[in-house]
């Protein structure tokens, strides 16, 4: 007996679903217009000071007049290079580490305490440290996007690897599999969801790395236009660099998605 839908039923189906991801998109657009409205509004109307809060026309302006300086290519370039260098070095040293303490218990028994006091750390304060050991430069912000990022990948990869099906770890042992038969067969793509999710993860902390990095050290960037427009009282400047860096983050994390979807469909992952 098919459990199939009727295809008339089915065709309804979907078209409510695409209205309803219609109607969602809609609404979010709406939304974001209708804050920048009110934000523009406010300014306009005394509401609020623009010296300190600044509008959106004056955003609009500081922006183009960055592109057109050639500053605003330089500058989001550098943040989003050191991004993307930070989350892959992150997410590759870490999921290897957890890989190989999952390869280990003995190991693991020994480290896990160390790796959770440096998961819990601020890792602001291993900026100063970072300064003084590699350099005042872009090499500092790798490192800090770096020490954000890998603690969380290798903890959740590795509470991953431990929580798989032991039932079937056994079967396979049973089978005369060795340890690395197990992990490629068995343990990898027994985890795949908990990379997928732990790449979502690591697109914002190495955001949140970067900025930090930028604060303390840094001679471009999107943190650094953040840090010299406060120090020159320019709220535009300021203003202009979070919406730049709220758009890098969005366009980053949707690419993410995107990137997961199609390995998700390429390795039968649902």
């Amino acid at each position: 007996m098919s459990h199939e839908l009727p295809s008339a039923a089915r065709q309804t189906y979907l078209r409510a679903q695409k209205r309803r991801k219609t109607t969602i998109r809609i609404l979010r657009i709406a939304l974001l217009a209708a804050l920048l409205a009110l934000w523009e509004l406010a300014g306009r109307l005394g509401w609020i000071d623009v010296f300190i809060v600044s509008c959106p026309s004056r955003v609009v302006k500081t922006l183009g007049t960055l592109w057109q300086s050639g500053e605003l290519w330089r500058h989001l370039g550098t943040s989003c290079l050191e991004t993307v260098v930070g989350f892959l070095l992150g997410t590759l040293l870490g999921a290897l580490i957890a890989i190989g303490l999952w390869w280990s218990p003995f190991a693991a028994r020994v480290l896990e305490p160390y790796l959770v006091v440096l998961n819990a750390l601020p890792k602001t304060a291993l900026g100063p440290i970072f300064i003084v050991w590699i350099g005042a430069g872009t090499e500092s912000i790798i490192a800090m996007t770096l020490a954000i990022s890998i603690f969380v990948t290798i903890l959740n990869m590795y509470v991953g690897f431990c929580s798989t099906d032991r039932e079937k770890i056994r079967l396979m042992q049973t089978l005369g599999a060795t340890r690395r038969q197990i992990l490629h067969l068995l343990v990898l793509p027994a985890n795949y969801t908990t990379l997928f999710n732990t790449l979502r993860v690591n697109v914002g902390l190495s955001w949140v790395g970067v900025i930090m990095g930028e604060f303390l050290v840094s001679r471009a960037g999107l943190g650094y236009l953040i840090v010299y427009g406060s120090q020159v009282f320019n709220m535009d400047l300021v203003m202009a660099s979070v919406l730049l860096l709220a758009a890098a983050a969005m366009a980053m994390y949707q690419l993410m998605l995107w990137l997961e979807r199609g390995l998700k469909k390429r390795m039968g992952v649902t």
